[in-house]
């Protein structure tokens, strides 16, 4: 294959040095690359000179190596030559060494495949060109398959004006994402209709905020088949710690989606056996020593993050989206929020009663107010320049505390909030919103081991180590109950950043991924249970009342 000349606009570009080209290279031990063939459908029982696949970067050939030998087999079975296979493999990378070793690697496999040696040199100098596969022309035509292991090179190993480049072609390249999102965009609008894409690479895109366009891209316009993750298996050549998993996406609506985890024991004949699984219409959850999985009616919905979790548990999880409605909503005016963010809070938050005008003290709940479960005020006050309508106050009204903001007037003058309004530069970051403090409200502190809803009856208004939720419908502690519970908790576990030691954010964007049934629709046994179970702090009483309320039989690990 000629290597396509680069735009105009585009030849100017400094080749991608070969020490960040190395860094990116990780090679795919042969089951693997069996194990994504298999998977995707490209079988040598398929008249495989009529399909056309891609291999993007194809290193030192481990891809085309079992194309090679599935097309040869294909192409036996009937008795067609190898030359009729010239256009049905188009691979590219970017060293010269690897395109090389590449078509030596075919030529072998055409060869061993009955194929003549001026055929199999052809077709292997057809199949296999040097390149760079971001920035290729429209090549003029369109992938049934697309596969591979793309590089993994970081932001900073690329050149600024070639990444630059990068990004002006490929959209879902924002912020800090690596080269791999390029691949998967630029191979995804590469597929037929029905064409799929067959990739093993790093799967922090499915949750870090890098991958969110690329999400939202797989999530509108494709089909997430399949998400094996084989973070402990031994899959490369080196020994590496990339955090792999075989994703399989198709360019069709979305249809059923299967979730997978393997074990470090996880093999060639393991993955024989989950391929064959996969394969079949047969059991909707499988379970072994190796790896587990689970079929679901449909992938996540969601664009900013999708869940992580056993495949049993996320299919519990999709069940609950399609089936209950999200905590936060306007229906029920459910709402999911943040305590307030002064930006100097050892000038705003006081324990002194008398330090200003008793009107400006509003109480303020911290997190280790919320410590027992019971909300317990240990006296922090807000010192406050919000009026009731939420106005900044006019500090000439309060001499107190006009002169104790005075004498802290340097911190607070230095502040970004009152460098850009420096008329302003006694308020907080955020306004008060005095209607938070009368209101019933659960209060979650931001890190903790496992959920901690804590009932504040309209006395305080919290702090911005605090998540609250409020409610025109619910009854505080039947939410309270159902939030306690693990099924509540296995939201936010799936979703959110775990910290060191197991500890969870509880965050608003994680809160909002739970879902809750209809409030109306509890029976009074399960609210009666649910508000005790609340009151109690007892988790496995709000857990089974809650697996009654979700309909649910158990809660999988």
């Amino acid at each position: 294959m000629a290597t396509p000349p680069l735009p105009d606009d585009l030849q100017h570009l400094p080749d991608l040095t070969a020490a960040a080209v190395e860094h990116g290279e990780v090679f795919t031990r042969r089951w693997v690359v069996d194990l994504i063939l298999d998977l995707i459908g490209y079988t040598a029982d398929k008249d495989l000179c009529n399909l056309k696949i891609v291999e993007p970067a194809c290193g030192g050939g481990a891809f085309l190596g079992a194309i090679a030998s599935r097309i040869g087999a294909s192409c036996r079975a009937r008795k067609r030559p190898i030359t009729d296979a010239l256009g049905a493999v188009h691979a590219y990378d970017l060293l010269d060494r690897n395109v090389r070793d590449s078509r030596a690697l075919v030529e072998a496999e055409l060869l061993a495949a009955g194929g003549l040696p001026e055929e199999a040199r052809k077709v292997a100098e057809a199949w296999i060109g040097q390149g760079d596969y971001l920035l290729q022309p429209d090549p003029g035509y369109q992938a049934d398959f697309v596969v591979g292991n793309p590089p993994y090179i970081r932001l900073e190993d690329v050149p600024d004006d070639r990444m630059a480049a990068y990004r002006s072609i490929c959209s879902t390249m924002g912020g800090r994402a690596d080269i791999y999102v390029g691949f998967y965009e630029i191979a995804l609008r590469s597929l037929n209709p029905a064409g799929r894409l067959g990739f093993i690479c790093a799967d922090r895109w499915m949750r870090n905020q890098y991958g969110r366009r690329l999400r939202q891209l797989v999530t509108k316009q494709f089909s997430m088949d399949l998400a094996l993750v084989m973070h402990d298996v031994d899959a490369f050549a080196d020994q590496v710690s990339a955090y792999p998993a075989i994703t399989i996406i198709s360019n069709s609506a979305q249809g059923r989606a299967v979730a997978a985890d393997t074990a470090r024991s996880f093999g060639a004949e393991q993955a024989r056996q989950f391929a064959a699984w996969y394969a079949a219409d047969g059991p909707a959850s499988i379970t072994g020593d190796s790896f587990q999985a689970a079929r679901m009616p449909h992938w996540f919905p969601e664009e900013d993050s999708w869940p992580a979790a056993s495949p049993a548990r996320l299919a519990v999880l999709e069940d609950l989206t399609e089936r209950f409605r999200l905590l936060e909503d306007t229906e029920t005016g459910t709402k999911v929020g943040i305590g307030i963010a002064t930006g100097a809070d050892k000038v705003f938050l006081t324990k002194d009663s008398d330090l200003v005008e008793d009107e400006r003290l509003l109480p303020l709940a911290m997190v280790r107010d919320t410590t027992s479960g019971t909300l317990s005020w240990d006296g922090t006050h807000l010192v406050n320049p919000w009026t009731a309508r939420g106005d900044l106050i006019d500090l000439a009204a309060y001499p107190r505390l006009a002169a104790y903001f005075e004498e802290h007037s340097e911190v607070l003058r230095k502040r970004y909030v009152a460098v850009k309004q420096p008329a302003r530069w006694y308020k907080t970051i955020d306004k008060v919103d005095h209607r938070l403090t009368r209101r019933h409200k659960l209060l979650f502190p931001d890190m903790k081991l496992r959920i901690h809803p804590v009932l504040d009856e309209g006395r305080l208004y919290p702090h911005h180590n605090l998540y609250y939720i409020v409610s025109d419908v619910w009854d505080m502690r039947v939410l309270g109950g159902l939030l306690l519970s693990k099924v509540a908790e296995a939201f936010v576990e799936a979703y959110a950043v775990k910290m060191r030691g197991g500890t969870l954010r509880f965050q608003a964007q994680y809160l909002r991924k739970i879902r809750v049934p209809d409030p109306e629709a509890i029976d009074e046994s399960d609210r009666v249970a649910l508000q005790e179970a609340f009151d109690k702090r007892d988790v496995q009483a709000a857990t089974e009342a809650a697996l009654r309320v979700y309909g649910l039989a158990e809660l999988p690990d």
